[in-house]
């Protein structure tokens, strides 16, 4: 499954119109096997993309949705971070792919699960500058 590949479509207007239910700008979004981007994706954002669809394959879809909500509930609400790009940030799913998308090798070497290595809330996480 580590070599598995989600399908990119550049150009999408898939990312503009799921922004305006986002509390972020989204560049680019992973839905399972497909990664809709409003631009050309660079190689960054495509290891970035392909990261959370590892993580999509190693929970069975349906665990990836219900992680992503829950850690962004918890942070929003229970870590008091409102409904906010830090409670974004604060996702381990994203915490692993901000960290892991600018190392080329990452993922050929990277372990199974290897998002609950982060925080749940983010609290030891220093989130990155600009968008996804």
């Amino acid at each position: 499954m580590k070599n598995l590949k989600p399908l990119f479509f550049e150009n999408s207007k898939v990312p503009v119109w799921l922004s305006k239910l986002a509390p972020i700008e989204i560049s680019a979004i992973t839905l399972f096997c497909f990664v809709f981007s409003r631009g050309e994706i660079s190689e960054k954002t495509k290891r970035h993309e392909t990261i959370h669809f590892q993580q999509y394959l190693e929970t069975f879809v349906i665990g990836f949705l219900l992680i992503y909500l829950f850690d962004y509930l918890y942070s929003a609400l229970i870590k008091k971070k409102g409904f906010t790009r830090d409670s974004y940030l604060a996702i381990r799913f994203e915490q692993e792919a901000w960290e892991c998308d600018d190392f080329t090798n990452y993922l050929s070497s990277r372990k199974r699960f290897s998002w609950l290595d982060y925080p749940l809330g983010g609290e030891e996480y220093s989130p990155p500058n600009g968008d996804e």
